[in-house]
């Protein structure tokens, strides 16, 4: 009975790749709402930042090595192929994509990008009143300045991205008929839209495990050990 359940279901998402997409979406989400209820939630606004920066350390380099529909190389398509599919955007019946379709994986990227300006601009920001980034002192008090500017407009960026993004799942689901959470949940999609060498065989968790510890010890690194001293709370 488990065989027969089985094969009508193959393998497309690895676990770390699902547990960095709903860590990742609630992080961005919650140190969204800390920077805005106030000051007494600022610091938990600057560890989610924090853990940002290891899950996005995290995403890059399992993006390199890891499962198949993880990899960029998998759904980073030339500009040409992009156009072609966005011609086939608004047609009912389109062939669904196994992994990231070519406009999906252009969203990944400008959301990754997206979001590495903001954590980037957050270690040297400043509220100009107490809270600043533990990399605020190594620069001027201008460019402090500038950098906090541009993570404060990004934010809305981001959260226009994000809208995009839902409004894409739900045009998927009531215009295409095409369930794009279930699979992030589960992993899997109808063996029918997945031929068997499209498949993975495993989520490879031992190696995303030696890749969290990398990403990991790299975030204690950058603000724990070669952060410049500060003198008062930092981001």
């Amino acid at each position: 009975m488990v065989e027969a359940a089985e094969e009508t279901r193959r393998l497309v998402w690895d676990l770390p790749l699902r547990l960095f997409h709903w860590l990742f979406a609630l992080c961005v989400v919650a140190a969204w709402i800390t920077a805005k209820v106030g000051f007494d939630w600022m610091q938990y606004h600057f560890y989610l930042g924090y853990g940002v920066i290891g899950l996005l350390i995290f995403r890059v380099i399992w993006g390199f090595i890891g499962p198949r529909h993880a990899r960029f190389s998998s759904f980073l398509e030339k500009p040409s192929a992009m156009w072609s599919y966005a011609q086939h955007l608004f047609d009912r019946h389109s062939t669904p994509s196994v992994g990231h379709n070519p406009l999906g994986g252009l969203m990944v990227v400008l959301m990754l990008l997206l979001v590495i300006v903001q954590v980037s601009t957050g270690l040297f920001s400043t509220d100009a009143v107490i809270w600043t980034g533990p990399y605020y002192p190594s620069v001027k008090a201008s460019t402090a300045s500038l950098l906090s500017t541009i993570h404060s407009v990004n934010q809305n960026i981001i959260l226009g991205a994000v809208g995009l993004h839902i409004l894409a799942i739900v045009y998927y689901r009531v215009f295409k008929k095409q369930s794009l959470v279930s699979a992030m949940f589960t992993g899997y999609k109808p063996a029918a839209l997945v031929p068997p060498h499209h498949a993975i065989n495993s989520s490879q968790v031992l190696k995303a495990i030696i890749v969290c510890a990398i990403a990991a010890s790299f975030v204690y690194w950058l603000i724990w050990v070669n952060a410049p001293p500060a003198s008062s709370n930092s981001f």
